[in-house]
């Protein structure tokens, strides 16, 4: 008896594994990711300290400019932070904070801090919960399989989050997007600075 409900058991949790990867899709045009207007998602992500913080709880002091990228290893995401440290400071006087988020494990997001003397929050989404919550996750090319199990530190169930970038008002509205399949497009830092300001003068 015993046996028939571990063998159940397995059948269950492989059902449900089966189930989380049909949820992901192959292709990152396929995603379907939230909308302006929509809430984000109560997830929790992790710190450079090894501590964890709730996103909801993070963007709830101010409004947030939130970005998905692939990782460190990436040179496009590479120059996409540079970016936007170019325009932080300008960021913070509209009243943002930036918050920065990949697949990547602590201590690769802090190489990505000091190598770019960043001085914005960086976060990490080694089990991509986030990305498949805010629907940005797909499964990513098995090329990739060695750059995110290092990069994740083994936790990486094999996908990737689509580049994205959010403004989020601090009640977790979705006030902005910028969702791009094709990650060599990338927003760049003087965009996202128009929309942050037109937006923080209709908040006023």
């Amino acid at each position: 008896m015993n046996t028939l409900k571990l063998a159940g058991l397995g059948l269950l949790l492989t059902l449900v594994t089966g189930l989380a990867q049909a949820q992901v899709p192959a292709k990152p045009e396929d995603i379907s990711p939230l909308l302006v207007g929509e809430k984000i998602p109560e997830v929790s992500l992790g710190q450079l300290d090894g501590g964890k913080v709730s996103l909801p709880q993070l963007v709830k002091r101010q409004p947030t400019v939130l970005v998905f990228y692939r990782g460190g290893w990436c040179p496009y995401c590479n120059t996409q932070l540079a970016g936007l440290q170019s325009v932080e400071e300008k960021l913070k006087q509209a009243g943002y904070q930036i918050v920065a988020v990949s697949p990547d494990k602590a201590a690769d997001l802090q190489a990505s801090v000091d190598k770019h003397q960043l001085s914005y929050t960086l976060l990490a989404d080694s089990k991509l919960e986030a990305a498949q919550q805010f629907g940005l996750a797909f499964q990513a090319p098995s090329q990739y399989s060695g750059i995110l199990a290092k990069a994740s530190g083994g936790q990486n169930p094999g996908w990737l989050p689509v580049p994205a970038v959010y403004i989020i008002a601090p009640d977790g509205t979705i006030l902005f997007s910028y969702v791009a399949p094709n990650y060599k497009q990338r927003l760049s830092g003087a965009v996202l600075l128009a929309a942050a300001e037109a937006l923080a003068k209709e908040a006023k």
